[in-house]
């Protein structure tokens, strides 16, 4: 799942993974809200919820500072575990310590994510 408003970057995701046939599906959403919105609806159907999210910060709608905390409220309804990576072009310093109040993100990267990083993360997923 992407959960991130900058076109040009979600296209560029979705072409590696078309490519490298790294997912069988990409979920992507533009906004926090959205993507919440999903998650609610298939948090009891394992096959529907994703392996792996990445997330941007600033976005509309539900940036993702609010994405994080309506996740940690949905998770116990969630039935199984999903890896949550932040990606975000910020490179403020407040946003990179504020990450780590949340035990829930794997990595904090910062943009631009480089093909062969984004290809190692997922193949993680995929056989983990």
């Amino acid at each position: 799942m992407l959960i991130d408003d900058d076109e040009i970057f979600t296209y560029i995701i979705k072409k590696i993974i078309e490519e490298s046939e790294i997912a069988e599906q990409i979920s992507i959403f533009s906004n926090g809200r959205d993507a919440i919105n999903y998650l609610t609806e298939v948090a009891e159907e394992e096959t529907l919820l994703p392996k792996v999210i990445f997330l941007d910060l600033n976005m509309p709608l539900l940036d993702g500072w609010g994405f994080l905390d309506e996740y940690i409220r949905l998770k116990p309804k969630m039935c199984k575990k999903i890896n949550l990576y932040v990606i975000t072009s910020s490179v403020s310093t407040y946003d990179h310590e504020k990450s780590k109040e949340y035990s829930d993100i794997t990595d904090f990267i910062v943009k631009p994510l480089a093909k062969e990083k984004f290809i190692s993360i997922v193949k993680k997923m995929s056989n983990g």
